[in-house]
């Protein structure tokens, strides 16, 4: 039986169920408002490290032209900058990786049409929607800001916040000596802000990317208002007044003459994210469903990395889902439903609970973080399982099961 498939977006989770789609011998309809050739002069789209889990995907789909072992990281180092400063590291168990999404989505999209598949170029609007899906059996929306997001209603069981709980800078910078083991460091400085630095693959080669996570109302939020147009020294200097007094030890890691944007001014992002979930699908006029993915059903903040990885595994179970079945109804929906929720639900509630937990101090992680000080098996469960956000949320979703983790490592725990 002939599926007419249209994908609404270009970004991991369009593309990937895509790629899935032709390898199965459907041919989809992707709409994208970007030709590969215009990637390049783009601003940066995000900071985006895809998990192993999620680059063994991209083996199964022929797509992963960075290879892990050239292009990957090995694990994660953690920076509290408590007063008794704590720093340690957990592996991987394989290597994750993190490129330029203006060379990876290119790639990706031209992968697509390679193969075979159909592209249309040009903005989709709201109105355009009833018209595509009289053409298809099926309408998978992946991008959307606007009206065409707010198709799907909010989902208030899992959308917590009603404005974002960090204000962003977020950039690529060189200048900056790799750690001793390639490998995102996470850095947290209490009652101020969280940092990530990720190892990422640019133009001009190895850079590293830097994601200023700013409490509201915090010393560090003027990172996020400050502008480097306006004057890029000044900027400069002001990101490394802030560094050198809440993430020392990556000023200590610092070349204050080379320290810049890694390629352009294009290499900045600024702004904040509300974590939203939006309802699976919607129901057209014509009586056809349109299926929500990625970005546009669950969007999390950039704190624990689990965004791409989440709309990459969806968008693999939707193209399996897709192929499984000839008719696409409301059971078509649960089934795919019920697959991808306790992924993307726990890896939207782990990171929600980072967000309100690292900003308040919470006891119950701080234990958890003392444990991961004096166990290096709980550190390499707790990295490796930014696989896993299901497995992490089995950890983090009540206090008692804190405790019970902390206990398995045999790590003695103070009476709360």
């Amino acid at each position: 039986m002939s599926k007419t498939i249209a994908i609404i977006g270009a970004g991991t989770a369009g593309l990937q169920l895509g790629l899935h789609l032709l390898q199965n011998g459907i041919t989809p309809k992707l709409y994208t408002d970007r030709t590969p050739e215009e990637y390049a002069g783009a601003r940066l789209m995000n900071t985006v490290a895809h998990h192993h889990v999620t680059t063994a995907r991209e083996d199964a789909l022929g797509c992963n032209h960075w290879p892990s072992d050239e292009y990957g990281y090995f694990g994660h180092y953690y920076y509290i900058g408590t007063p008794d400063p704590i720093h340690i590291y957990g592996d991987l168990a394989r290597p994750s990786r993190a490129v330029d999404y203006r060379i990876y989505q290119p790639k990706l999209l031209q992968d697509y049409i390679d193969r075979g598949g159909e592209v249309v170029y040009g903005a989709v609007e709201r109105e355009m929607i009833e018209g595509i899906a009289d053409e298809h059996d099926l309408t998978v929306v992946c991008t959307g800001k606007g009206p065409i997001g707010q198709m799907f209603g909010r989902d208030d069981r899992f959308s917590p916040f009603e404005r974002p709980q960090r204000m962003l800078c977020v950039g690529l910078f060189k200048g900056i000596q790799e750690t001793e083991t390639r490998a995102v460091t996470m850095y947290f400085s209490p009652g101020a802000g969280e940092l990530i630095e990720i190892p990422t693959w640019s133009f001009n080669g190895w850079c590293q990317a830097l994601v200023f996570e700013n409490h509201i109302g915090g010393d560090l939020e003027v990172l996020a208002k400050t502008k480097y147009d306006d004057d890029p020294r000044a900027f400069l200097d002001l990101l490394l007044e802030k560094i050198e007094k809440h993430y020392p030890t990556l000023y200590a890691r610092i070349d204050r003459e080379a320290f810049d944007l890694a390629n352009s001014n294009l290499d900045l992002l600024q702004g904040g994210v509300t974590p939203t979930v939006r309802k699976t699908y919607t129901t057209l006029e014509n009586g056809k469903l349109a299926v929500a993915l990625g970005d546009v059903h669950a969007v999390v903040d950039p704190v624990l990395g689990q965004g791409a990885n989440m709309a990459s595994y969806a968008a693999v179970i939707l193209g399996e889902e897709i192929v499984a079945n000839d008719v696409f109804d409301q059971r078509f929906i649960e089934k795919f439903d019920a697959r991808r929720h306790d992924r993307v639900m726990s890896g939207t509630r782990w990171t929600n609970y980072m967000l309100e937990n690292l900003a308040k101090l919470d006891p119950t992680l701080l234990q958890y973080i003392g444990g991961m000080a004096q166990s290096r098996d709980l550190t390499d469960q707790f990295t490796e399982d930014f696989n896993h956000p299901e497995k992490q949320w089995d950890v983090f979703s009540s206090p008692e099961r804190v405790r019970a983790a902390v206990a398995r490592s045999q790590v003695p725990m103070a009476a709360e």
